[in-house]
């Protein structure tokens, strides 16, 4: 017990050490018992904590954070989203600004597409083109960034292609719709701030195939996202720099389409198809719907090859998924986050005894083998068992740390949850990096310069580095091309789905098949916003020989 009780003690040290490390500060230990209590006696210097509040020996002469402004003073409440359907060539204005939203009780600033929390829902047919005329009103830069659209490089809304949207400024972008599915819009300028706060919305994009997707009683989008919050509100936000770069923002409060408490009501044997969107900064959810039975049908850019049905369904920032649940009998039956750290409900689905006019069972209950999607994929098969191409790590270094070899906490496949607070609090983008790095050149994020040609098919292999400083999860994701997860760990997938962002595990490789289809300037980077405040990211081109 005692030798437990002295490891435990190291460990802690260890953390401490780490802890202030990353603050910028130094340690001095006087004491640490190896009782119960683990008590530590620490002289630490003043340093500031990512709220604003400092903590140690701070003097008058301490400087202090510099926060956004969280008065809620004139704001107008947050609505609810709306499904706006826009024609071919046609227009629409979006604003972005500040609106006022009660949840738990607190009054608290938010941001909103048209004051809508999420944006509105944007329905538009595949192969369709419109214009969104976009005005920033917030108090920080922005971009729109149309996530998984392969659309002209020069509107996909990143530093790499225009200029900042000033405070008060617009920017008008045209938006080509090539693919079926669900899509989302948001920043692409400290996303850990203004994405947080609400700016996400969905893109529908319909198939012309009236039979693209199976019949069903209702469709039903699910926006998934978490806010940290205290007493006060919303834990506050540094101008200067983003908080919580370690692990990420994982919040204590869940909203589904912007509401704690979201609901909706469905009839007997009603079968629904649900389009989710993962926009959390950093937390992945395991979905499941206890006593309903689902079914996964597409994925970020196309149907699945084949349709499965599945107890629970893993989504990592960023990404979607198109699922099918029937409720065959009466009842409430809970949307819940079900993972090892324990079950969140997320929203609830009311089934009344009425049945509809139409019974959707049997199309339900045969899992379909989409043969259009086999035979999109069919001509890149021969590319499959290819050598790889091209190979990122996905690894981290802290200032102040170098030379120290150190493991920070047990190596979990996917962490659920903040298990590191005190020091996820205290990293920031100033005092730790995250990191792409090509072994073959050495170069790592923006420094990576890779090109290619368009028509290219590019095998790109993606390591975690289990052994980096903090190993966790990754979802990668590509600008403006569409891509197949091959394989994880040598293990070929048998199920394939057009993709823009794939999870990759801690100690994975995972091994992904790019069509490089979309000339331009593009970014491949973590889409754990803080991950992408802390620089992991890059920009590769790919070049139109034809121009």
């Amino acid at each position: 017990m005692k030798k437990m009780l002295s490891q435990h003690t190291m460990i802690l040290s260890m953390i401490v050490i780490v802890f202030i490390s990353l603050s910028g500060c130094t340690l001095t230990m006087e004491k640490a018992s190896m009782d119960m209590d683990h008590e530590m006696m620490i002289d630490v210097p003043c340093h500031q904590m990512p709220d604003g509040t400092m903590m140690g020996n701070c003097d008058e002469t301490s400087s202090e954070a510099l926060p956004y402004s969280q008065s809620t003073e004139g704001l107008s409440p947050a609505l609810p989203s709306e499904v706006v359907e826009l024609g071919d060539g046609e227009s629409y204005d979006l604003v972005a600004k500040m609106v006022s939203k009660e949840i738990n009780g607190n009054i608290v600033k938010m941001l909103g597409y048209n004051g809508m929390i999420p944006g509105p829902m944007l329905k538009v047919k595949q192969g369709s083109q419109v214009t969104i005329n976009f005005t920033n009103q917030t108090d920080e830069e922005a971009m729109l960034h149309s996530h998984g659209l392969r659309l002209e490089n020069r509107f996909d809304g990143t530093a790499l292609v225009q200029k900042p949207v000033p405070i008060g400024g617009s920017y008008t972008y045209e938006l080509i719709f090539p693919d079926t599915g669900i899509y989302w819009y948001h920043p692409h300028i400290r996303e850990d701030y203004t994405q947080e706060l609400g700016l996400y919305g969905n893109y529908f994009v319909q198939s012309e195939d009236l039979n693209y997707w199976s019949p069903v009683n209702q469709e039903v989008p699910l926006v998934l996202d978490d806010l940290m919050m205290d007493d006060e509100g919303i834990v506050s936000f540094d101008k200067e720099k983003a908080s919580h770069t370690l692990m990420g923002r994982f919040g204590n409060v869940m909203l589904t389409n912007g509401e704690t408490d979201w609901e909706v009501a469905v009839n007997m044997r009603d079968v629904v198809r649900f389009y989710v969107t993962n926009v959390s900064n950093a937390r992945p959810y395991r979905l499941t719907i206890p006593g309903a039975q689902m079914k996964w049908v597409g994925g970020d850019a196309s149907k699945v090859e084949r349709e499965e049905f599945l107890e629970a369904l893993i989504l990592s920032p960023s990404e979607r998924a198109v699922i099918e649940v029937l409720f065959e009998t009466p009842g409430l039956f809970k949307i819940m986050n079900d993972n090892k750290e324990g079950t969140t409900e997320l929203g609830s689905v009311t089934v009344s005894k009425l049945t509809s006019e139409m019974d959707h069972r049997e199309a339900f209950n045969n899992a379909r083998e989409n043969q259009d999607v086999i035979s999109e994929i069919d001509p890149f098969r021969e590319y499959f068992d290819r050598p790889v191409d091209k190979t990122l790590e996905l690894t981290m270094d802290m200032n102040m740390m170098e030379g120290m070899e150190m493991n920070m906490g047990a190596n979990h496949k996917i962490e659920w949850e903040d298990e590191m607070k005190m020091m996820n609090q205290s990293s920031t983008s100033e005092n730790l990096i995250w990191k792409l790095l090509d072994p073959e050149t050495g170069k790592e994020n923006m420094d990576i310069d890779w090109k290619f040609q368009k028509g290219d098919v590019v095998k790109i292999r993606l390591f975690n580095d289990p052994n980096s400083m903090h190993p966790m999860q990754h979802p990668i994701h590509l600008h403006g091309q569409r891509f197949l997860v091959l394989e994880t760990n040598d293990e070929r997938n048998t199920n394939l789905v057009w993709k823009d962002t794939t999870l990759v595990q801690t100690g994975d490789i995972v091994d992904i098949l790019v069509e490089m289809s979309n000339p331009g300037k593009w970014m491949l980077h973590c889409h754990i916003a803080e991950h992408l405040e802390a620089d992991m990211m890059l920009g590769f081109e790919v070049l139109d020989t034809n121009l």
